[in-house]
């Protein structure tokens, strides 16, 4: 029995604990020499990736997901003021810009959008006024596919 443990024991020392677990402790003189890793290395860098990856990866699909949004409202914007200079290129009394309520929401020229549009005399502050003072305010909301509205005011005046 006695020459059972000292042949595991030299086969212990032989091969080195540590060597079987941890790069630092590798044997020098080995076949490979410093080349490769060990499985614990690969195992711990599959850990880390698995850790930090997704720590990575859901911030950027977020970001993607709500990339959408600035061009929905670009193109809103770009209804709008599409709108609004279809008014402004007629002079102050023009019937064209006649007050008007606030019209119900009509599909604009590109599909899923959606505008409305309002005439009304405003005062010298811009505030709404009954009679007409030489003021007019075009109001034009746009309705992005997400039903997101985006508001364009402008002033048409009856001064020089």
């Amino acid at each position: 029995m006695k020459k059972r443990e000292l042949k595991e024991k030299t086969k212990f020392q032989k091969w080195g604990f540590f060597r079987l677990f941890h790069s630092a402790f590798r044997n020098r003189q080995s076949a490979m020499g410093n080349k490769g890793f060990t499985l614990i290395e690969i195992i711990v860098l599959i850990v880390m990736a698995g850790i930090l990856l997704p720590a990575i990866v859901v911030p950027f699909a977020t970001g993607i997901k709500g990339s959408g949004k600035p061009e929905m409202v670009t193109t809103a914007m770009y209804l709008g003021h599409q709108k609004i200079e279809e008014f402004m290129k007629y002079n102050y009394g023009n019937a064209a810009l006649n007050p008007t309520a606030l019209t119900s929401y009509v599909n604009s020229d590109i599909s899923a959008y959606q505008w409305q549009w309002e005439i009304a005399y405003v005062d010298n502050n811009f505030n709404a006024s009954g009679p007409d003072v030489g003021y007019k305010r075009i109001l034009v909301r746009v309705k992005d596919p997400e039903n997101d509205a985006y508001e364009i005011y402008s002033v048409v005046t009856n001064f020089p």
